[in-house]
């Protein structure tokens, strides 16, 4: 992987992307008593359940799981620093991961279906994610980072809630396929510090294909634009630890290229040519794929160092220059 370009480079206009003070954003909830409100809500919400745009509108309060196969609590498959995301998550003592089970997406190629689709894991309330998280912030990790979070953002809010009431102090972290709903992302708004979404089709057909969610690209877009809205482009501390901001993945998939470049065009002209921008180049054929080759030949085989390079270039066409590869 590539170093990303150092965080003390400025852009056109003389920008530069260090935090010299940091707090993160949920304390001034916390002040005024508006955290443990916004908590309960949430997670009121679940009654008629539109926590992530299949709006199942599923009664989660009373254990009806929704389309993501989670009921009132969340599941949680695991819980540790983690040292392979972004460079500027992980710095030298990891980042506190905390990895959701369900999901609202049906990829065929999904590389944790274990997790996603069979829901392996422990189901656990406010009180035990909460633990989780103050225990990641004593093991040292920089930051919480919660991934998959869309079908449980009111369980989120609610554990945020509990372990900022017990002395939690580090960025959280949401990272996300970017298929959310705007009313969960409005929610989220000054307590999420990093906005971590995986943008991954520029078409509704590529799209429902591939995930079975045709509206996945309008709505990608849409929770994109409100991420940056609520956090802006992503900066640092003087370390080069991440601290608040909006970082967007992408997958490289084979034969999807033009995908790529959509993507890439619209972050550079519609969010901000500043926009931190990794592109992943970890795609490998799981899941249906295997169980159905006949069916997805076209994504079979992993990308090739000319297509991955490919994107690089496609990225920087479009204007984007903070890139983590």
């Amino acid at each position: 992987m590539r170093a990303p370009v150092p965080p003390q480079a400025s852009a056109g206009g003389g920008r530069t992307f260090v935090l010299n003070d940091f707090a993160p954003a949920y304390h001034d909830l916390l002040r005024t008593g508006a955290l443990r409100e916004r908590a309960a809500a949430a997670v009121e919400r679940l009654r008629s359940c539109t926590a992530c745009p299949r709006s199942c509108h599923v009664d989660r309060i009373s254990g009806v799981p929704g389309v993501c196969g989670i009921a009132r609590f969340a599941i949680v498959s695991g819980a540790s620093a983690h040292f392979g995301e972004e460079s500027c998550l992980v710095g030298r003592r990891g980042s506190g991961t905390i990895f959701y089970s369900g999901c609202n997406l049906r990829c065929v190629f999904c590389q944790n279906w274990e997790i996603s689709q069979r829901r392996d894991g422990r189901i656990a309330d406010g009180r035990a994610i909460a633990d989780l998280m103050l225990g990641l912030q004593e093991a040292g990790c920089h930051n919480i980072n919660l991934v998959t979070p869309e079908h449980v953002v009111p369980q989120v809010i609610e554990a945020v809630a509990l372990a900022v009431e017990d002395g939690l102090r580090l960025p959280i972290v949401y990272n996300t396929s970017a298929y959310d709903a705007i009313e969960s992302l409005r929610a989220l708004d000054g307590i999420v510090d990093i906005y971590m979404p995986d943008f991954k089709y520029w078409s509704s057909e590529a799209a429902g294909r591939l995930s079975q969610a045709a509206d996945y690209p309008q709505r990608a877009r849409d929770a994109i634009r409100e991420m940056h809205r609520q956090v802006g482009d992503l900066r640092f501390d003087a370390r080069g630890i991440a601290q608040r901001g909006l970082l967007v993945r992408h997958l490289v998939m084979p034969g999807l290229l033009e995908e790529s470049e959509a993507i890439f065009r619209w972050l550079a002209d519609a969010i901000s040519p500043d926009t931190f921008v990794n592109i992943m180049e970890q795609y490998r054929p799981e899941y249906r794929v295997l169980q159905h080759p006949e069916r997805f030949a076209a994504i079979g085989r992993r990308p090739t160092p000319a297509e991955l390079e490919l994107a690089r270039s496609l990225a920087r066409r479009a204007g984007l220059w903070r890139i983590d590869e």
